[in-house]
């Protein structure tokens, strides 16, 4: 049983209320705004896109435009309605003989006669806007008439109730139109003599069969009426009725018993009703309250009503606040009349909807309030009997009412569709912004028409209508955000004359915004908010590269300062490493970039994610190169574009590439947000270059990032890596984990497998033992962990044995040696070639260990290996043996110094350069190419069908003068190898087993 009642004065006037204080609260935002610099053309739309940026500015500014285009089809429609049903019934088209087709005969009319009125009024606004503005006048004179006749109509009420007759049985109303005799009775007296019946049908009826007059037996004759038939489904006194119908009498009440009725003490509570629930008068309902056959004539609820129906309803009636603002192009001076226009009609909208509230509550009975299509009183305009002196008064100006809010709507709407083509931040509209020379936006016009024509020929807007409140009500709650954000932001450029507002008086109007989009229909607000959404990401990705000082611009600065600082607060916790990359791209000399593949690499590491900064080195004087810096910036930003990388340019202009690529790395980045991670190319063909300066900066940027403590990726063959439309379909990604670096050979192969292009590749781990290591337990130590890593890889260990070195290692050697001799005679003066041969300084690679094993292999070296000063050495030469089983240190030591001796006499004099051939390679250097040699066979069979393999890159010699044989190293070990990425750790634990 569902409880009874009406919507009453007091819930009525809450719902005006809150929607007036959201509407002032709006225009008080806006009013700062409007007067804080020129608004032209755009209203509402200019506002937001010149505060909140241009995404926002379009995403909300199509919603209210759509919803202003529509809501002027609404309003055609409803004066067509007044026009058909009020002022001209006769003017109808189609007529329907069947009751149940005069719906769909009506809206047909409907669309017919909404047709002929858009066309009209869209000339009208096409002629001009000055004959709007006229016409404006007049409407607004009839609305301010019908006004002031309810007013006086509720006066005279008090004195004179107009007759307005409702038929009701019992509580309950009934509706009159399916009454066909037009007979409020159950049954009537009708006489039978004399011949001439009596004039007037009240001479000879009888309220349920009492005060009648009298008559005789013989000549009175009781008659059933049509009300007694659909109660009792038979004309018969003696047929069985409805137990409601027999209890209860028929009477007739005044719909509008006048201001002094004292009906406003049954109106002023309220309680809501079902829909089915028969509307009953009062507060006390009926006692039997079984289900009711909707066959009977009753006056039914047709929807459940609730306080957010209410809001739902009301709504609309308030939507007209940006009108004014919507032809701020047309105003002679914005910034004075948009504030001033728009606070004092919410003011005398507000007062006028408060006192007609409590008007109606105190004049007209509760049953015909909540008679939503006025079946208790035949479909007669309930207002139009109140007001004085005639019901034509409120009819007709209801009719210029929404005749000229349809001619407002189409008048505002193209304006704004000029405003956002003008922009061009949507670039299909474009053809939009162009109008007549007077600036009149005609092709906007039209496509307004166009649209408005659509809402026509639906005639029924009522799915439609929820949303287009959406659309105002995100427009409203946009309007607040932008100015609470200049408030809170206080740029300098917030200085609008408009003094009476205040950040929370915004911030609460935003939030009654947000609160009546989802009161009033939460699904119909998430699919506007969708739908603005889908606008503001087209914008984003396909529309407005604009710079307006949008208030979003400065709320990222502020964050991104807020969040600095607290980056600051201490360096980042393991789980929260990723690779924040500074790629080294070089350009040639038409400043275009040698290795563009590299940034796609980067692209595919990163993901979108993190930091990345692209920098570049111009060699020259600043002064005099600084239009080719940004030529150089630009080339970069067009490549990260090209391959969707999200960062930063940075270019330096220096006199040595060496020294501006330090720089790059010691100041790239602010604050907590700056590079662990530089990536940078395998300078190709480093042999045959005749300037050793390429190979010697990369050697050099190596040491510079080690001192650093960053992190070091160096792709070789970085041509033959696949582009971002190449993915891999399947394959491996080789990890050779040689050295410890803190995870980063674990974490680069997942990361990679993260983007499309690697992701069906499988990940295998490769380990080394020696001979005398425990393989089979190594293997389930390293499963384990990477168990807890929760990563998936195939785990291998492979065993490497002990050999003599080999004959091809020993040419591999002396053909090294010989070559670096060679260039250094013809490069160094005399005093140069008699300083202390090279010596190798290779850093001591940590090396892979566990509880269990440990990994004997010697890293591609370091002199400082053999210096037998200090504990342990002994353990190391023994380990050395262990290696390179035909060397021991004695004769590398011996053999050193001889060679040494040898070389600095050869090279002393001309004709010893003729002999520099016959020297003996250094022994140390024998021993390194064995272990690179060595390792490289086992990759290359290993890992020849691999899509990358990932290495360990061993450090650089400390002494600067063996870097030729460091580069020579590094190409023994990658030889045979297709795409190699040498990662050098940063000295950091980047990847944790802990959640």
């Amino acid at each position: 049983m569902y409880k009874h009642t009406r919507n009453g004065i007091s819930v009525v006037i809450l719902s005006v209320a809150s929607l007036s204080i959201q509407t002032l609260l709006t225009a008080i935002s806006m009013s700062a705004i409007a007067t804080n610099g020129v608004v032209p053309a755009g209203g509402s739309y200019f506002m937001i896109s010149r505060s909140l940026g241009p995404e926002f500015g379009g995403a909300v500014g199509s919603c209210f435009y759509l919803g202003t285009t529509f809501a002027g089809s609404m309003y055609i429609l409803g004066a067509i309605e007044i026009l058909l049903m009020y002022i001209a019934p006769s003017a109808a088209i189609f007529v329907s003989d069947n009751p149940d087709g005069e719906a769909g005969a009506m809206l047909n009319n409907m669309r017919v006669y909404g047709s002929i009125f858009l066309v009209l009024m869209s000339l009208l606004v096409f002629v001009g806007v000055k004959y709007v503005n006229k016409l404006a006048s007049v409407f607004l004179a009839c609305v301010i008439v019908s006004i002031l006749s309810i007013y006086t109509g509720a006066l005279v009420s008090a004195f004179s109730p107009p007759s307005f007759p409702v038929c009701m049985l019992g509580n309950r109303s009934l509706a009159q139109h399916e009454l066909k005799d037009g007979q409020c009775m159950k049954t009537l007296q009708v006489l039978l003599e004399p011949p001439p019946p009596l004039e007037g049908a009240n001479a000879s009826e009888s309220f349920n069969g009492t005060d009648a007059p009298p008559v005789t037996a013989a000549a009175a004759q009781e008659r059933t009426t049509d009300l007694w038939r659909h109660f009792c489904n038979s004309s018969e006194l003696s047929a069985v009725c409805d137990e409601y119908f027999l209890h209860n009498n028929v009477t007739q009440i005044q719909g509008i018993p006048g201001l002094a009725s004292g009906v406003i003490a049954d109106n002023i509570w309220s309680s809501y009703s079902a829909k089915g629930d028969v509307l009953e008068r009062g507060s006390h309902h009926s006692p039997h309250r079984d289900a009711v056959s909707n066959h009977f004539p009753y006056v039914f609820a047709d929807i459940t009503t609730s306080f957010t129906l209410l809001i739902g309803i009301f709504f609309p009636s308030v939507t007209g606040i940006m009108a004014g603002s919507n032809r701020s192009g047309d105003l002679k001076d914005a910034q004075r009349s948009i504030p001033i226009g728009t606070i004092l009609a919410i003011l005398t909208t507000s007062l006028v909807y408060l006192s007609c509230v409590l008007l109606f509550g105190s004049c007209v009975e509760g049953v015909v309030l909540r008679d939503k299509f006025g079946d208790s009183v035949k479909g007669n305009l309930v207002v139009g009997t109140l007001s004085w002196p005639s019901p034509w008064v409120i009819v007709i100006g209801s009719f210029f009412s929404t005749c000229g809010a349809g001619l407002q709507s189409l008048t505002g709407a193209p304006r704004l569709l000029q405003a956002i083509a003008k922009d061009n931040i949507i670039p299909f509209l474009r053809v939009f912004g162009h109008g007549k020379a007077n600036g009149e936006p005609t092709w906007a016009l039209l496509l307004t028409a166009v649209l408005a024509e659509l809402g026509i020929l639906i005639a029924s807007l009522d799915l439609v209508a929820p949303i287009l409140s959406m659309f105002f009500l995100m427009c409203y709650l946009f309007v607040n955000l932008a100015c609470a954000l200049q408030t809170l932001l206080r740029t300098p450029n917030w200085r609008p004359r408009f003094s009476y507002y205040h950040w929370t008086l915004s911030f609460l109007g935003m939030t009654i915004c947000l609160a009546l989009m989802f009161i009033s229909s939460w699904y119909y607000a998430i699919v506007a908010m969708v739908i603005a959404g889908m606008i503001y990401k087209y914008i984003e990705y396909n529309g407005a590269e604009k710079e307006w000082g949008d208030g979003i611009r400065g709320l990222s600065l502020s964050a991104a300062r807020f969040a600095l600082l607290r980056l600051e607060e201490g360096p980042p916790h393991t789980k929260n490493w990723r690779p924040q990359l500074l790629v080294l791209l070089k350009l040639d000399e038409d400043a275009h970039v040698k290795s563009p593949r590299l940034l796609t690499f980067a692209s595919q590491l990163k993901a979108g994610k993190g930091l990345t900064i692209v920098g570049t080195v111009i060699p020259g004087n600043f002064l005099q190169t600084y239009g080719e810096a940004l030529a150089a910036e630009q080339t970069l930003k067009h490549l990260m574009e090209k391959e969707r990388v999200k960062g930063f340019v940075q270019c330096i202009v220096t006199q040595k590439p060496r020294e501006g690529i330090s720089h790059m790395i010691q100041s790239s980045g602010l604050g907590g947000m700056r590079h662990n991670t530089v990536v940078m190319g395998w300078p190709d063909a480093w042999r045959q270059s005749e300037d050793p300066q390429s190979w010697k900066t990369f050697i050099n940027t190596v040491r510079v990032t080690t001192t650093a403590h960053l992190a070091l990726l160096v792709p070789k063959n970085i041509s033959l890596f696949p582009s971002n439309t190449e993915p891999c379909t399947d394959g491996f990604i080789d990890v050779w984990w040689i050295v410890h670096d803190g995870g980063m050979l674990m974490l680069l192969p997942f990361l990679l497998r993260q983007h499309k292009v690697w992701r069906k590749c499988s990940m295998r781990i490769f380990t080394v033992a020696q001979m005398e290591d425990n393989s089979i337990q190594m293997k389930k130590d390293l499963a384990t962990f990477l168990y807890h890593l929760r990563i998936d890889a195939y785990v291998e260990v492979v065993e490497m044995h002990d050999s003599d070195i080999s004959a091809y290692t020993y040419e591999r050697t002396l053909m090294m040696e010989q070559r670096s001799q060679m260039l250094r005679q013809m490069r160094l003066s005399k005093s140069d070639r008699e300083k202390e041969r090279v010596r190798w300084s290779f850093d001591d690679a940590q090396l892979v260990k566990d509880r269990n094993s440990m990994l004997r292999l010697t890293s591609i070296g370091s002199d400082e290996d053999e210096d037998t000063d200090g504990p342990g050495a002994g353990d190391r030469s023994a380990e050395y043996r262990r290696v390179h089983m035909t060397w021991t240190r004695d004769k590398a030591l011996q053999l050193r110094s001889n060679t040494q001796t040898h070389t600095a006499s050869v090279c002393s004099t001309p004709e010893g350069f003729r002999d520099m051939l016959n020297i003996r390679p250094d022994q140390s250097n024998v021993r390194r190419m064995h272990t690179a040699v060595k390792l490289n066979e086992v990759i290359v069979n290993k890992s020849h069908d691999a899509r990358l393999v990932l290495l360990n890159m061993p450090g650089p010699p400390k002494n600067p003068e063996g870097d030729e044989n460091y580069m020579e190293f590094l190409e023994v070990l990658t030889e045979g190898l297709e795409r190699v990425l040498l990662v050098r750790g940063g000295g950091s634990e980047v990847i944790t087993i802990y959640s």
